[in-house]
C-alpha cells in the first residue's frame, strides 16, 4: 500500500522531490527487512523509475546502488546503459557488472562513461584492450593512471600508438609500476617525435637540425633502456627489444656505434644477429675475432654501411684494449673509447660524416664526465680552513691598556 501511494504520489511531484523520495525508497529496499510483499513492490517501483524523464531520478538511484552487491542487477544493467552522467556512477563501482558489461559499455560510451570505466579499482585485461582500442584520450589518461588495471603490453603500445603526442598520457603511462624496454623505448620516441614538431613550430631550430636533436636524445635514452633489459633479461629482453626498435625504424646504426662506445657487447651481438640471420652464437664468434674477413662478411650480409665499417671494427679493438672500462655496470659513452676510434678512423681516411659523428660522441662523453666530476665535488663537503694561531701576548697584555701600571711594572722590574 505504501508503494502504490508512493506510486500515485509520483506522477505529480517535481523532480527533485521524486529524487529524494526515490533515494530513500532505494536505501529502504536495499538495508530495511520488508515483508516480502512490500519489497517485491518497492523494487517493481525502482525499475518503473528507470523510465523518469528526468535524468536527475534516475541519477539519485545510480548513486544509491552504485556500489550496493545487493542491488538489483537489472536495474544496474540499465543504469549502466543510461546517459553518461547517470551510467557513470555504477560503471565506476557496481561490483555487479560483469567483463563483458564494461567491455560493451566501453565499445559505446563517450568520453565520461569511458573515464568512469577506466578509473576502476580492478579492471581485467580483456576491458583493458578495449579502453585502449577505442578509450577518447581522457579515457586512456585515467587508465595509464590506474595501477590497478591489467594492461597488457601490447595495449600500452596502442596507445602510444593512438595518443602518443599528449605528454600527459605519456608521463602517467610513465608512472607505472612497470615498463618493459619496448614501450619505454616508444615513450621515448613519441617524447622525442613530439619535440621535434614544438621546436620546429617555435621557430627555434631548422627540420633538420630538430630531428638530429631528438634522435640522438632518443637513443642516449634508449642506451639506457638497453641497459635495463639486460640487467633483468640480457637474453629474451634484448632479442625483444632488437626487433621492436627494428619494426619501428629505431635500430640505427648511430645507436648500435653508440652502445658500442658505451662499453656494450651483447645488444650489438644480439642485432647482428637479426640483422644478418644468424645464431647468436656464429655472430658472437665473428664478433669475438673482428679483425679476420668473418667480421667483414658477416657486417656486410647485415647491410651495415661500409662507410662506418672502420668505426665498428676499432670500437671492437677498443672494447679490448680498455677491458675493465668496457665491462663496466653503467652504459654512457667513454671518452676514452670514443678518442681509440677517432684516432684509429683518422688513420683509415673514414667518411667526413661519420667522422663527424665520432666528434659528437667526443663531445658528449666529454659533457658526461665533466657532469659526473662537478656534481662528485659538488657533494663533498669544503674543507675547512686551519684555525689562525693566538697572537702571541707579552707580560704586559694581562688585561687593558693602563699606562700608570705599565710604568709600575717596569720600576718594579728596574729595581729588581
Amino acid at each position: 500500500m505504501i508503494v502504490r501511494k508512493f506510486l500515485a504520489w509520483a506522477r505529480e511531484a517535481p523532480a527533485g522531490e521524486r529524487a529524494q523520495a526515490l533515494r530513500v525508497l532505494a536505501q529502504g529496499w536495499l538495508h530495511s527487512s520488508m515483508p516480502a510483499q512490500m519489497r517485491r513492490e518497492a523494487e517493481a517501483a525502482l525499475t518503473a523509475a528507470l523510465d523518469d524523464p528526468s535524468a536527475q531520478v534516475r541519477r539519485a538511484l545510480a548513486e544509491v546502488f552504485a556500489a550496493a552487491p545487493d542491488a538489483p542487477r537489472h536495474i544496474v544493467i540499465a543504469l549502466a546503459n543510461d546517459q553518461s552522467d547517470v551510467a557513470c556512477h555504477v560503471l565506476a563501482s557496481s561490483p555487479l557488472l560483469s567483463h563483458e558489461d564494461l567491455v560493451d559499455c566501453a565499445t559505446i560510451g563517450d568520453a565520461l562513461a569511458q573515464a568512469a570505466i577506466a578509473g576502476r579499482p580492478s579492471l581485467s585485461a580483456h576491458v583493458c584492450v578495449t579502453l585502449a582500442e577505442r578509450g577518447c584520450r581522457d579515457a586512456l589518461v585515467v587508465l595509464a593512471r590506474n595501477h590497478g588495471a591489467d594492461i597488457p603490453d601490447h595495449s600500452i603500445l596502442k596507445m602510444i600508438e593512438r595518443h602518443g603526442d599528449d605528454g600527459e598520457l605519456r608521463e602517467a603511462l610513465a608512472g607505472r609500476d612497470y615498463l618493459p624496454g619496448t614501450v619505454h623505448s616508444d615513450l621515448v620516441r613519441a617524447a622525442a617525435s613530439s619535440l621535434t614538431d614544438f621546436v620546429t613550430e617555435c621557430g627555434w631550430l631548422s627540420r633538420d637540425r630538430a630531428e638530429r636533436v631528438a634522435r640522438e636524445s632518443a637513443d642516449r635514452a634508449t642506451t639506457r633502456i638497453v641497459q635495463d633489459v639486460l640487467q633483468d633479461d640480457p637474453l629474451d629482453g634484448a632479442i625483444e627489444l632488437v626487433r621492436h626498435l627494428r619494426q619501428r625504424g629505431a635500430l640505427s646504426v648511430a645507436l648500435l656505434l653508440r652502445l658500442l662506445l658505451s662499453g656494450d657487447r651483447t645488444f650489438f651481438i644480439t642485432a647482428l644477429a637479426d640483422l644478418s640471420g644468424l645464431s647468436l652464437e656464429r655472430v658472437a664468434g665473428f664478433v669475438r675475432v673482428h679483425g679476420g674477413g668473418g667480421f667483414a662478411a658477416l657486417y656486410a650480409r647485415a647491410k651495415m654501411p661500409a662507410d662506418l665499417f672502420a668505426a665498428f671494427v676499432a670500437a671492437l679493438q677498443a672494447q679490448d684494449e680498455y677491458l675493465l672500462e668496457a665491462g663496466s655496470g653503467e652504459l654512457r659513452l667513454s671518452r676514452s673509447l670514443v678518442a681509440f676510434v677517432l684516432a684509429q678512423c683518422e688513420r683509415s681516411s673514414t667518411p667526413p660524416q661519420a667522422m663527424a659523428l665520432l666528434r659528437r660522441f667526443e663531445a658528449e662523453a666529454a659533457q658526461d664526465e665533466a657532469r659526473v666530476l662537478t656534481q662528485a665535488y659538488a657533494s663533498q663537503p669544503l674543507p675547512q680552513a686551519p684555525p689562525e694561531p693566538e697572537p702571541s701576548r707579552t707580560p704586559f697584555e694581562t688585561g687593558p691598556l693602563d699606562l700608570a701600571s705599565i710604568r709600575r711594572q717596569l720600576a718594579q722590574m728596574a729595581a729588581e
